[in-house]
């Protein structure tokens, strides 16, 4: 195999002009000069009949492959639906055996439609949604305090935090202990528990927007497994994954299961101060750190709200499919709409998030899109989704009636090529033209 960028016969653009010359600098991976050799095709709706000519479609397609073409994605898996129809799911690259370093990616197991991946921080919409599943049962309140279920979480001053401000990101212990990160330790849900309860909340709760990368969930698990009785994936497969009929869609998979897991790679630039140190606060832990983690075999273990629910691109658009329908999924009603409203309604109205270091609008569990500075691509004001380390991206928009999966093995740091997913977005922006006015 042998590296594809540039082609002679690709045209370069001017972001592949400015970015060319760092290449040296960068962790890559391997890209095929064939690409049609690492394609691997779901089944497609033809777009014509949705309105759509095909040309739209594999424009989107054609900017997902010049994301590969960067060499910072080992594998991307991507699924759309429109209408409730899935008109592009397809995978390009490798699932395991092609990270920077590897020698030769001759013997790599190519990526599939099928091959699950981590969703890393994109699980939080999926755990906020169990939390507001039980709240349409009655089972608890949004506005409960923490403490009225787990109340050795009342400890250093945090009594009056509620569901409804660790769902916002506004209860105020953003961050946690490194060592709550200890694949060892996570085994252990007793000192895991222990460790979030003896957290110091850094400002007074919903008073700070400040995004809690791996504490809300932690507390979320807890709450929810003193309401049930139940295991948090116990709770999981009986609300959501099995309504919805997902082979994946879990936190962790079983020992015998790791190895169909798309594995993850750090790829690019080295991370640099400052913004290695707000990932590492966010992280609990440096980057590269976090990357290799993720493909341990006990990373799969245990039920990690926030990070490790593995899933596919398919299942992932299934599940906002259902969210974008007001809770249905074909004849089954798995949240009732009030529930899909209170929790993709504005909570944050674009001001300053203190983790991120960006301005972004969040619902009850949600990242929400924006006129003009989103997450989404440009004019997504009615998008809901979340992203996961660094490049997952998972939406939908009920103006242009869509779900959307984008599912990447490779973790880069900041650079440049992070564009290339943007205009992926701007794509499906322009490919996939509003239906349903605001």
């Amino acid at each position: 195999m042998r590296h594809a960028f540039p082609r002679k016969t690709d045209t370069m653009d001017l972001l592949d002009l400015v970015t060319f010359p760092t290449r040296p600098l960068r962790a890559l991976c391997r890209v095929p000069a064939d690409l049609g050799s690492v394609t691997r095709r779901g089944v497609e709706v033809p777009s014509q009949e949705l309105g759509i000519s095909q040309a739209r479609v594999e424009e989107v397609w054609d900017r997902v492959q010049k994301l590969y073409r960067t060499g910072l994605y080992p594998g991307i898996q991507i699924c759309i639906r429109r209408e409730g129809r899935v008109v592009l799911h397809r995978a390009i690259g490798h699932a395991r055996g092609n990270a920077p370093g590897q020698d030769s990616a001759d013997n790599a197991t190519l990526l599939d439609v099928t091959t699950p991946f981590t969703l890393f921080s994109a699980s939080k919409a999926i755990t906020a949604m169990l939390i507001h599943k039980l709240d349409e049962q009655r089972v608890l309140r949004l506005d409960d305090r923490v403490c009225d279920y787990v109340p050795e979480f009342a400890a250093h001053g945090k009594a009056e935090i509620t569901l409804r401000h660790i769902l916002a990101h506004r209860s105020g212990i953003p961050h946690v202990p490194p060592e709550i990160m200890d694949l060892d330790l996570l085994a252990d849900s007793e000192n895991v528990l222990a460790a979030v309860c003896e957290a110091r909340p850094t400002s007074k709760a919903g008073r700070r927007l400040a995004y809690h990368a791996i504490s809300g969930g932690f507390v979320l698990r807890a709450v929810v497994e003193r309401v049930t009785g139940l295991d948090l994936r116990v709770v999981l497969d009986r609300e959501i994954r099995r309504p919805l009929g997902m082979r994946w869609f879990s936190y962790g998979v079983g020992a015998e299961d790791v190895s169909q897991v798309a594995e993850n790679a750090f790829t690019g630039f080295p991370p640099v101060p400052p913004v290695s140190m707000l990932l590492e606060r966010a992280l609990g832990m440096e980057l590269r750190e976090a990357v290799a983690l993720s493909n341990d075999p006990r990373f799969f273990d245990e039920a990690i709200p926030s990070a490790n629910v593995v899933t596919t691109a398919l299942e992932l658009s299934r599940f906002y499919q259902c969210l974008l329908d007001g809770g249905k999924w074909e004849a089954e009603r798995v949240f009732e709409a009030r529930t899909v409203q209170r929790a993709t309604a504005e909570q944050s109205f674009m001001e300053l998030d203190f983790t991120l270091g960006l301005p972004i609008r969040y619902g009850l569990g949600f990242m929400l899109g924006a006129k003009n500075l989103s997450l989404y691509g440009s004019d997504t004001p009615e998008a809901f989704g979340h992203v996961g380390l660094t490049n997952i991206f998972s939406w939908a928009d009920p103006e242009r009636q869509i779900a959307v999966a984008i599912l990447t093995s490779g973790k880069p740091f900041i650079s440049l090529d992070v564009l290339r997913v943007f205009q992926v977005e701007s794509a499906i922006g322009r490919s996939f033209p509003k239906l349903v006015a605001a």
